[in-house]
């Protein structure tokens, strides 16, 4: 049995990996999560033989994870997971693939093998991010764009009159200033999607993960499928490959 975590810039998402059956855990919230929060969450646990991370948050969050992690179970084998230039059959697009995020990188695995290509691969998270990648498994390159919440914010932040709100309203034209930017950031993120899909040369499946995927995708004129899982589905494979650097890292030699 092995624990898998998706550390995020919004969120912290686990799974349990075991016969290659993949079972997730309740998503916690960064700027939530405390000690005794991770000890509850994992106490319960058969102790994993390995720990494999995924994290493109803040460092104190992830020794945050890996001290609870080496608490309950010291001998436990710890493994993080990096952007490669080629792995699993998929040929990472960066000239400096290290760079390429690891989430966009573990979303492009997954689909490698789970999903009929080519795909286009929408993260629609903190920041909204496209990836494409071709029948062959070669990465085409991405966008990045602010997702809803940090293009709400930036309208808050740099403008006296408008404030941020998180709730949702109807979509469409509105008669009151919090639903127009509603429905303005939403209609933007389905734009950038639809305009990405309609520019490529061939017909390409569109997969959503992340927090806001459920939301967008009902804004599209296409039927995307959902996999709020495929970074930890990208996880599980690159643990089950053993493309990593091998052994038990200790704390420091780990960060």
């Amino acid at each position: 049995m092995n624990l898998l975590v998706d550390i995020g810039n919004t969120r912290l998402k686990w799974a349990i990996l075991q016969n290659g059956e993949l079972v997730t855990g309740r998503a916690l919230v960064n700027r939530q999560i405390t000690r005794h929060e991770l000890i509850e969450a994992w106490k319960m646990q058969m102790p994993p033989e390995r720990l494999a991370i995924a994290c493109v948050s803040s460092t104190p969050l992830l020794e945050l994870v890996l001290s609870v992690a080496i608490e309950l179970w010291p001998m436990i084998e710890i493994i993080r997971a990096k952007s490669q230039a080629y792995a699993f059959d998929v040929h990472n697009a960066y000239q400096q693939p290290e760079k390429l995020g690891v989430d966009r990188w573990l979303a492009l695995v997954a689909t490698r093998k789970h999903y009929q290509l080519p795909a286009c691969i929408v993260d629609c998270g903190t920041a909204i991010t496209v990836d494409l990648i071709d029948a062959d498994g070669k990465h085409q390159g991405g966008l990045i764009s602010p997702g809803l919440t940090l293009m709400k914010k930036s309208l808050a932040e740099g403008t006296e009159a408008l404030q941020y709100y998180e709730t949702n309203y109807a979509f469409g034209p509105a008669n009151f200033t919090e639903a127009a930017i509603y429905s303005g950031t939403l209609s933007a993120a389905a734009g950038l999607i639809e305009h990405v899909l309609t520019t490529q040369s061939s017909v390409m499946q569109l997969i959503l993960t992340g927090g806001d995927a459920e939301i967008i995708a009902k804004q599209l004129g296409i039927k995307p499928v959902i996999d709020t899982d495929l970074v930890l589905r990208g996880l599980a494979i690159v643990l089950e490959g053993k493309h990593f650097f091998q052994g038990h890292l200790s704390h420091a030699e780990f960060l």
